[in-house]
C-alpha cells in the first residue's frame, strides 16, 4: 500500500487516562543512532534529519510520542530533538517518557535506579523536555522483581504534579496487580509482535483490555532474537505473502496485526528516515482479513 495521504488517526483512538491520542504513534528511540539503544551500532543519524521526521509526523497526525532520556548517541539526545523540534508543543501532542534504566554519559549502562533515584530522573526528562510536567511515566521494569517501591515513589511525584500519568514496562501480569493498588495504570509497554511475545503475553493483554489501560508493544516490526533459522524464516515468508495480497510492505503488516489485536493496542513504531515514517503511518489503515490474523498469530512463539 502506498503512504498517499493516510494520517495516524485512520487507526482510531485511545485515552491514556484523560488524554485521547491516535493510536498509531511514534517512538523516538531511532532518532539518534542506527539500531536499537541496545545495540553496539551507535552511529548517530543527522540532527536536521531527526528534527524532519519529527515534525513530519505531526504533520501525519502522529499525536503520541514515546521516548526517554536514555535515548542518546554520543552526539545526539531524543528528548532534546523533541524539544528542538516541537516546542512550543501542540496542545494535543501527548509525550511518554520512561524511567528505571541507568546510562553513564558514555552511553553504558549502570545499576537500575533505586526509588530514591527516581525523582531526579524525572526531573532530567522534564528538563531535556522543557515541560513543567509529564504526560505519561512508564517504570521500565527489569525482569519478575517487586514494583511497590518504585511505583510508589512514582506515584508521589504524580501528587505533587510532576508527573500526569503513570504507566509500567516490560511487566507481567503479577507486577500490574501489585501496581494498581499504588496508582491508576494508563498504559503497559511490553515487546509484542509476530515474532516477539512473552509466554505471558495473552494474559496481560487481556487484563489490560479489562482494565481500560493501553497495551504499547514494542519490537513490533523488527522483533528480537529471531532473526535466523527455520521458525523466522517461515514467519517472514507468511507476512510476505499477506504483505504481497495488499500491496504493502512486510512492516505494514506487522503493524497492522498489531493494531488488529485489540482497540487498546497502541503502535510506537520508530525511525529516522522519513519515507519509512509516512509507510509506517500508513499501516493504520491497514485491514487484515481474520484469516489472515489467524496465520500470522498462530506463528507466534507463544501460539503453542
Amino acid at each position: 500500500m502506498t503512504s498517499g495521504t493516510t494520517t495516524a488517526a485512520a487507526a482510531g483512538t485511545w485515552r491514556l487516562g484523560d488524554l485521547t491520542v491516535n493510536r498509531m504513534g511514534f517512538g523516538a528511540m531511532r532518532l539518534t543512532q542506527n539500531g536499537a539503544a541496545l545495540t553496539t551500532d551507535r552511529t548517530p543519524h543527522d540532527r536536521d534529519r531527526a528534527i524532519a521526521v519529527l515534525r513530519r509526523a505531526i504533520d501525519l497526525g502522529v499525536n503520541h510520542i514515546d521516548t526517554a532520556a536514555f535515548y542518546f548517541s554520543p552526539m545526539r539526545s531524543a528528548n532534546e530533538l523533541i524539544n528542538r523540534a516541537l516546542g512550543p508543543y501542540p496542545d494535543d501532542l501527548v509525550i511518554t517518557t520512561k524511567v528505571g534504566p541507568h546510562r553513564g554519559p558514555s552511553g553504558d549502562w549502570l545499576e537500575w535506579a533505586r526509588p530514591e533515584d527516581l525523582r531526579g530522573q524525572v526531573e532530567e526528562n522534564l528538563r531535556q523536555l522543557g515541560r513543567d510536567h509529564l504526560d505519561v511515566v512508564n517504570l521500565r521494569v527489569n525482569g519478575p522483581v517487586p514494583i511497590a517501591d518504585r511505583f510508589g515513589a512514582l506515584a508521589e511525584l504524580r501528587k505533587e504534579g510532576l508527573v500526569r500519568h503513570l504507566g509500567l514496562s516490560n511487566v507481567g501480569a503479577d507486577q500490574i496487580a501489585e501496581a494498581l493498588p499504588i496508582a491508576p495504570v494508563v498504559c503497559v509497554q511490553n515487546p509484542y509482535g509476530i515474532a516477539t511475545r512473552r509466554p505471558d503475553s495473552d494474559e496481560v493483554l487481556r487484563i489490560c483490555w479489562e482494565q481500560g489501560i493501553a497495551f504499547v508493544p514494542f519490537y513490533a516490526i523488527a522483533g528480537e532474537g529471531r532473526e535466523s533459522g527455520a521458525a523466522a524464516a517461515a514467519e517472514s515468508e507468511a507476512v510476505s505473502v499477506v504483505a504481497h495480497a495488499h500491496d504493502a510492505s512486510p512492516a505494514q503488516v506487522r503493524l497492522a496485526w498489531t493494531l488488529q489485536r485489540g482497540p487498546h493496542v497502541l503502535a510506537i513504531p520508530g525511525t529516522g528516515d522519513p519515507g519509512h515514517l509516512a509507510e509506517n503511518v500508513a499501516a493504520a489503515a491497514l485491514r487484515l482479513t481474520g484469516d489472515e490474523l489467524r496465520l500470522l498469530t498462530e506463528l507466534g512463539p507463544d501460539a503453542g
